[in-house]
């Protein structure tokens, strides 16, 4: 279902922006540019992403790179091409012709939005520094992993350069919120980079919602040979008065509020709390629950502009770090992307948390 869908929105999108490109530039053919490529181009994407989700290579490697990024990109000229259409459309209203001018501007801004989503999906995520007080908690530094979708869409050289740029950092914990392994090959390789990431107090975390996707018991595999202590609807307490309480992915395991005031409901009072839920959801439940921190990801901050504003539908919180009563929430971007290997005005992220600092 996923792919037909896929397919029918690429199709469209495109078919958009080669209804303006005629539009703009008459001597463009409308069934080359609105029709026939489009089709050409949906057929093809849909069969590269359907392959090298069970074919593992070289080749496909760039297969796998060449279909996915055309998706973004194809949003991204959609999303040009139907703004400049309505203004179009709104000066012709007016008796203002432009279309002389609107369309190559139309195409320069294509050129030049297409080409910062391709670099920023190839940067290194930098380091987001988080400075956040949370009552009764010790002073620590925690780094955070999230939405990395490792395997076909990030290599395990990327993986392990961003890792080495994280331990420099020297943090005391490392909090893992989930959509972490997606698929590929070199599965223990890439878990074997994780257990070799040193945090002194532990490493904790939670399953997102790929987890499930991907494979449930794959995942669980991976989590125990990185050396995560996983937390599903569980607490851990890495050092006195501090507990960390996790839960399985909201949506997907249909975590009720219920389920989340047990949880919480158990923890000494004496202890400050570190919560961890993938998405950013029962986010008063938690406040009202007396954590101190939460933390979550799965958003990705939109991960390509104007995405984001779609996601807030969705989420209220989006990205960043949110006051909720007497909580700290941070909802980071993630570390690189998924899927779509762009980033626009969306960076990815790895955030080092600086409690009591």
């Amino acid at each position: 279902m996923f792919f037909w869908i896929m397919t029918v929105g690429l199709f469209f999108m495109q078919f958009v922006t080669g209804t303006w490109l005629h539009v703009a530039f008459p001597s463009i053919s409308f069934k080359w540019a609105a029709l026939i490529i489009p089709f050409i181009l949906s057929v093809a994407v849909r069969f590269g992403m359907e392959y090298t989700r069970t074919h593992y290579g070289a080749w496909e490697s760039v297969l796998y790179y060449v279909s996915n990024a055309w998706v973004g990109l194809a949003f991204i000229l959609f999303c040009i091409s139907l703004l400049c259409a309505v203004l179009q459309l709104i000066l012709l209203l007016c008796r203002v012709n432009i279309i002389r001018f609107l369309g190559p501007a139309s195409v320069g801004l294509m050129v030049i939005f297409c080409a910062l989503a391709v670099w920023n999906g190839l940067k290194t995520p930098a380091v987001k520094y988080v400075d956040v007080h949370v009552d009764g908690a010790p002073t620590l530094k925690a780094a955070v992993l999230s939405d990395s979708h490792l395997g076909m869409g990030v290599s395990l050289k990327r993986f392990e350069r961003a890792l080495n740029i994280l331990q420099q950092e020297k943090p005391d914990l490392l909090l893992v919120l989930g959509d972490v392994f997606e698929y590929g090959p070199n599965q223990d390789k890439y878990a074997q980079a994780l257990a070799r990431f040193e945090a002194p107090m532990g490493k904790y975390g939670v399953l997102g919602n790929h987890e499930y996707y991907t494979g449930y018991e794959n995942s669980l595999r991976f989590y125990r040979q990185s050396g995560i202590t996983l937390l599903q609807n569980e607490t851990a307490r890495p050092a006195k008065n501090l507990t960390i309480a996790g839960v399985k992915d909201v949506r997907t395991a249909r975590v009720k509020a219920q389920e989340v005031e047990r949880l919480l409901a158990d923890i000494p009072s004496t202890d400050a709390i570190f919560y961890l839920s993938h998405q950013p959801l029962l986010v008063q439940t938690a406040e009202d629950a007396g954590v101190g921190l939460m933390l979550s990801g799965h958003t990705h901050n939109g991960q390509i502009f104007p995405f984001n504003f779609l996601v807030k539908w969705q989420y209220p919180y989006v990205y960043g770090l949110y006051p909720v009563g007497h909580m700290n929430l941070y909802v980071t971007s993630g570390w690189f992307y998924w899927g779509m290997p762009l980033r626009l005005f969306a960076p990815a992220e790895m955030a080092v948390i600086r409690v009591n600092a």
